[in-house]
């Protein structure tokens, strides 16, 4: 037998799946808080730890996601919070108590793997009914609960098939059942999306999302995919070697963020050096690309700190100029893609090169490789934040 086709499984969910959804959400949605939380591997006082003291507060019913390069520690921050790691240091709340000695069985979260971690011998239907028989619940109550849970992921019709017969986002619907069906206090996902390919990938991440709308259900979801976090959460915690770099909403991470790391590995960014001419409160004066700026900053910038200025690419502006050489605002095309809803050009200036992003331009707007021209930036949506000393 084989898969079934996605498009199957990825249509719109009609009254029957709704309801069925509606019923899961039972469960009183957790607060997840985490206080100096550390985890060292090895030797406690030699060991090169890999989560340094974090805290972090997870509000119910919040949808916040771990986001950082491989090593930074958010797996390992999951994996304390499920109870699959012991914590070095710290407390781990749900609620009120302290769970850090709780069993992971015994804790009211349920985690959605990467590899799905579905029994290959048994069928769709007694996967997801296997947590609730642990429980020793009556057949008949294990029986209706399972069906609402298939029913809630549109998987009744594949309820005895082996988990093989069935494709990944098949499988991923059949491990967040398994999930669900528990009506955990706390939804955890471990790189749950990246076995699929690109376009499932979409589909699935908008499918998680509106579930966990319609259930409430405080989600904590690992990824090193900035698409993903951006589009799905409520908050980013951006990690880096064990530390949090910063928490906040995906636009205002985008838009201001605490460091250089953040600004780097969240989108694409220019940093340019700068002129600092005066520091305010609200703001900066700065001179870069032959004029002034007026420009918005981070609330540690101080006068005489080593700066850089955050331009996105698709903030900086492009005219043409009767100029031929490059200097002041004046840069040359050095190369230019076509990515049909946008063109990306590499320009060279004397504040360095600059990467920049231009959509939907009419084909009289196009600039090809030599052309020199004007280079400006959007104010309002420059950064200027401080350069730590270990950057780069």
């Amino acid at each position: 037998m084989t898969a079934t086709p996605e498009s199957a499984m990825t249509t719109q969910p009609d009254a029957r799946i709704e309801s069925a959804r509606d019923s899961l959400a039972t469960a009183t949605p957790g607060r997840v808080t985490l206080r100096d939380l550390r985890k060292i591997y090895g030797d406690d006082k030699t060991g090169t730890p890999a989560v340094k003291d974090i805290d972090l507060d997870i509000e119910p019913g919040e949808f916040i996601t771990l986001l950082g390069p491989s090593g930074c520690g958010k797996t390992t921050t999951l994996r304390m919070i499920a109870g699959f790691e012991t914590p070095t240091a710290g407390t781990i709340r749900l609620d009120d108590e302290v769970i850090n000695k709780v069993a992971p069985n015994k804790r009211p979260m349920a985690m959605v793997f990467q590899s799905y971690a579905l029994f290959p011998h048994m069928t769709v239907f007694d996967n997801v009914a296997y947590g609730l028989k642990l429980k020793k619940l009556p057949s008949a109550r294990v029986t209706e609960e399972v069906e609402t849970a298939l029913t809630s992921m549109n998987l009744g019709p594949y309820r005895d098939r082996a988990p093989h017969q069935m494709s990944g986002g098949q499988q991923q619907r059949v491990a967040l059942a398994r999930a669900l069906v528990m009506r955990p206090k706390v939804l955890l996902f471990d790189e749950p999306l990246s076995n699929l390919d690109a376009k499932l990938r979409v589909q699935m991440r908008g499918e998680i999302r509106r579930l966990q709308r319609r259930l409430g259900i405080t989600t904590i979801f690992v990824t090193h995919d900035q698409d993903e976090a951006m589009t799905m959460s409520d908050r980013i915690v951006v990690m880096n070697v064990g530390v949090i770099e910063q928490v906040d909403t995906p636009q205002e991470i985008y838009r201001h963020p605490a460091s250089v790391f953040v600004a780097d590995f969240i989108g694409r960014a220019n940093f340019l050096d700068v002129d600092v001419h005066e520091v305010r409160d609200d703001g900066a004066e700065v001179g870069v690309l032959g004029k002034r700026w007026s420009v918005g900053k981070h609330p540690a910038v101080a006068a005489g700190d080593v700066v850089t200025l955050m331009v996105r690419p698709e903030s900086v502006r492009l005219s043409a100029t009767d100029s031929r050489e490059v200097g002041g605002s004046v840069g040359r095309v050095l190369s230019s893609m076509f990515y049909g809803e946008a063109i990306e050009y590499d320009i060279e200036t004397e504040a360095g090169n600059l990467v920049v992003s231009v959509a939907d331009p009419h084909a009289h707007e196009t600039f090809t490789q030599g052309d020199f021209l004007d280079v400006g930036f959007e104010e309002g949506r420059a950064w200027l934040m401080p350069v730590a000393a270990d950057t780069p």
